[in-house]
């Protein structure tokens, strides 16, 4: 079928356009409509879709993840990890106004194939609303999901589901993600926190500022909901309906680290539990489905510079990484991408901790794996516990049993003990892990380096090499 076959289907369907013609997207829709209608249609098979973002994942951080690995589960210098079997390329990651991205416009690039401002969600440089892949998909009848382990209306998943000149409008991005906006509902699945923007503002954890309910809102509008661990596990996906969405937490998930299993499921849970009920909803169609899986508090573990909270999650992350492979495998017509949206913290293995003298060539991964909690856990709980053993409780529950710290000092004790913010603490106590492991961070904001591309499936070996991020799914011209 050549192009000009699309432009006539286009023409006769103007209503399934994944952007409607009133904000002056009709070129740019009418090209990504195109575009995708190629990828989705690649063959004989049923074409499924998994695009995951590993949020602020840099090359660094796979070696990092790799060999700590390796070290706790006593394997071989040659063992490797998910990722490291589907690596095909390096993605460049700058944005329209900087070379250093954000996220916003990170995951933009990705779901409408269009370099844009830092901040911007779903929009273009003029803060026009441009389409996006999710809306291309259910445009030709694919169904759709989210899964993340941030608020569900945090910047990458926003940028999929919403349209708005700025991140932090996350009160509008959730009414948008329920259908509230001229496309009417695209999303059919969304996984992930971020209850609390969805809640009125006189309910306790709402982080609304208006008396909107979403929660009924979304109800009365035909969505399955559910809050807790219990829900989710009940869930079916041989018979569970659509729309649905799961909203675990009011705020972020918790980092991996501190997940506890009883109250939040894993990645990799929601991911195989998304994609089983996807596969049964289109079991009867022509048409697949479209996913897209964030692991987002790599990123945010890498802001704060918590070497452990960073490693847990690239793990966890890995976990549903090996899923979803596999399943691609089993199923033919599913490709896979994986690509991080920006690397964060400037990660490197090796501190040079004495400048005046010949650094060592080494770092040490069994300081990390003593580590038991985040420095964000342990930050929050210093804030709140003033007791008169302070000080023994800092040295035995903090340092000695969480951080995995015995050899301490003094002063490292009595800035713990000293009246600080939150994030002083949690700032300082990765410090301490990553000042003994010899991690070093170059900053808590994000980098400009490229990030490694994986893919797995048909035709994905057209993505080896090095790629501008919004070409990264060009792939799908090749048959």
């Amino acid at each position: 079928m050549d192009n000009r076959d699309y432009d006539d289907d286009l023409d006769e369907n103007m209503e399934l356009l994944p952007f409607p013609v009133e904000h002056k997207a009709k070129e740019c829709t009418h090209n990504l409509y195109r575009y995708y209608r190629i990828c989705f249609n690649m063959g004989p098979e049923k074409r499924n879709v998994i695009l995951m973002i590993s949020d602020g994942f840099g090359p660094a951080s796979e070696t990092f993840a790799r060999d700590y690995y390796q070290f706790v589960n006593g394997l071989s210098y040659d063992n490797v990890i998910p990722l490291d079997r589907i690596q095909v390329g390096s993605s460049r990651t700058r944005s329209a106004d900087s070379l250093v991205t954000d996220s916003a416009a990170g995951a933009t690039a990705f779901s409408c194939v269009k370099k844009t401002y830092n901040g911007a969600i779903g929009v273009d440089t003029d803060q026009t609303p441009c389409g996006t892949i999710l809306e291309a998909a259910k445009a030709i009848g694919m169904k759709t999901g989210l899964v993340v382990t941030s608020r569900i209306t945090h910047a990458t998943p926003a940028s999929f589901s919403a349209h708005v000149i700025s991140r932090e409008m996350e009160e509008i991005i959730a009414t948008q993600q329920l259908g509230d906006y001229p496309l009417g509902r695209q999303v059919d699945l969304m996984i992930g926190g971020g209850r609390c923007f969805f809640l009125p503002n006189s309910t306790t954890g709402s982080c609304r500022s208006d008396d909107r309910d979403l929660i009924a809102e979304a109800k009365n509008s035909g969505f399955t909901y559910f809050s807790s661990r219990n829900e989710f596990d009940k869930i079916d996906p041989k018979s569970q309906s659509i729309p649905l969405i799961g909203l675990l937490t009011l705020d972020h998930m918790s980092y991996e680290i501190d997940r506890n299993p009883t109250d939040e499921p894993s990645l990799k849970e929601m991911s195989e539990k998304a994609i089983r009920i996807l596969e049964k909803q289109t079991a009867d169609s022509d048409k697949g489905f479209f996913l897209m899986i964030e692991g987002s508090r790599i990123d945010m573990a890498a802001h704060s510079n918590d070497p452990g909270a960073h490693v847990h999650d690239i793990l966890a992350y890995n976990e549903a990484i090996d899923f979803v492979t596999k399943y691609v495998d089993d199923h033919p017509g599913t490709v896979v991408i994986s690509v991080s949206d920006h690397e964060t913290g400037g990660l490197t293995l090796a501190l040079q901790t004495d400048y005046y003298e010949y650094p060592e060539y080494l770092w040490y991964p069994d300081v990390i794996s003593r580590i038991k909690n985040s420095s964000y856990a342990l930050s929050v709980e210093l804030t709140k516990y003033w007791s008169n053993d302070r000080t023994e409780y800092i040295k035995d529950n903090i340092l000695r049993n969480s951080l995995g710290i015995s050899d301490f000092s003094d002063d490292e004790v009595n800035f713990l003990v000293a009246n600080h913010t939150q994030l002083e603490y949690e700032i300082y106590m990765a410090n301490l892990t990553s000042w003994r492991a010899l991690v070093g961070w170059t900053t808590h904001g994000h980098t400009g380096v490229d990030v490694n591309l994986y893919a797995h499936g048909k035709n994905t070996n057209a993505l080896r090499g090095n790629h501008e991020v919004i070409y990264i799914d060009y792939y799908c011209k090749a048959n």
